[in-house]
């Protein structure tokens, strides 16, 4: 049976919409590719002096002198891994603990929302408003009492010697920690209620306890989605810019002292940008901006591909 003709002109209509809409989607997929061509360019392009001038030295130097115009990077480059390591080791445990209890049902249920709102509150804290209550509360606390009991009891161990200061690569840590917490409590969360609940209740049919079937369980088959989490979470502990720069000291340093001033790629991009004077000064800035780009690109595309093998050992559901 043939369509009226006024049917097949619709028909028509809506195909020629489908082409247009796909079209849109299409263009805006490759117009995220061409921002990130032109972001790059912006930045190679300043950063051109500094990078034909230094080569690879650029990434080994340990000198920062606009006077004598002599730039290396990695002092700032070893504390942003500095700081992000160990904001890594305190928000870990503390994120994954409030992850099980948000995700997991225990008899601590009570506790759920209150956690939950608290995430949340962290998360929408402005990050200079963090920096704030680091540098008049924190900082103090750490180099009055916490830095001074570090010292005595681990002060055999080179992380924790040398004069309390509390702007210090431990202190930024502590910062950073903070406001990592946010996110990977919540990737943790989804990835923990992600796992089938008929593992758990296999588990459990056999007698593990409840703390058995998550340390065998459920934390086993979730280990590669939080891994992925944890590398996102710091991601974004890398970039951070406000707070560590009021609390970590800015001081271009490499030391094993977990108590010294230090400083980070973004702290010194923040401090120095608008004061750089000449071609050479401003392009040693932007590659460094260059080199926080490639680190943050790795630490992502290392979580990506955690997560995406995560999703593809779920069992598919009947």
């Amino acid at each position: 049976m043939v369509a009226p003709p006024s049917l097949q002109r619709g028909r028509r209509r809506w195909l020629n919409g489908d082409r247009i809409f796909r079209a849109l989607a299409t263009a805006s997929a490759l117009a995220i590719f061409v921002i990130a061509a032109i972001f790059l360019a912006s930045l190679i392009i300043p950063a051109w002096p500094s990078v034909t001038r230094f080569g690879l030295r650029f990434l080994v130097g340990r000198e920062w002198n606009p006077v004598t115009l002599q730039f290396g990077a990695l002092p700032f480059i070893f504390g942003t891994m500095l700081v992000s390591l160990i904001a890594l080791v305190i928000a870990f445990p503390i994120g994954l603990g409030a992850a099980l209890v948000l995700a997991q049902p225990t008899r601590f249920n009570f506790v759920r929302a209150p956690l939950s709102f608290g995430v949340e509150l962290l998360a929408g804290i402005p990050s200079v408003v963090i920096g704030l209550w680091a540098l008049f509360v924190l900082a103090p606390l750490m180099r009055q009492v916490l830095e001074p009991f570090l010292s005595k009891t681990l002060g055999f161990l080179p992380l924790f010697q040398g004069p309390p200061s509390g702007a210090s690569f431990l202190t930024a840590g502590i910062v950073l920690a903070i406001m990592v917490l946010p996110i990977l409590v919540a990737l943790s969360r989804d990835v923990i209620m992600a796992v089938p609940a008929e593992l758990r209740e296999a588990s459990l049919a056999l007698g593990a306890t409840r703390t058995e079937t998550i340390w065998q369980v459920v934390l086993p088959y979730a280990r590669v989605g939080i891994a992925g989490a944890t590398l996102l979470a710091i991601g974004r502990a890398l970039g951070e810019t406000i707070a560590v720069t009021m609390v970590i000291g800015n001081s271009a340093v490499i030391t094993a002292s977990l108590f010294s001033p230090g400083y980070t790629i973004p702290s010194v991009l923040a401090n120095e940008f608008t004061e750089a004077v000449g071609a050479l000064h401003q392009g040693a800035l932007l590659e460094l901006g260059l080199v926080l780009v490639l680190i943050t690109l790795v630490v992502n595309v290392l979580a990506r591909l955690l997560v995406w093998s995560f999703r593809r050992n779920e069992p598919v559901a009947a």
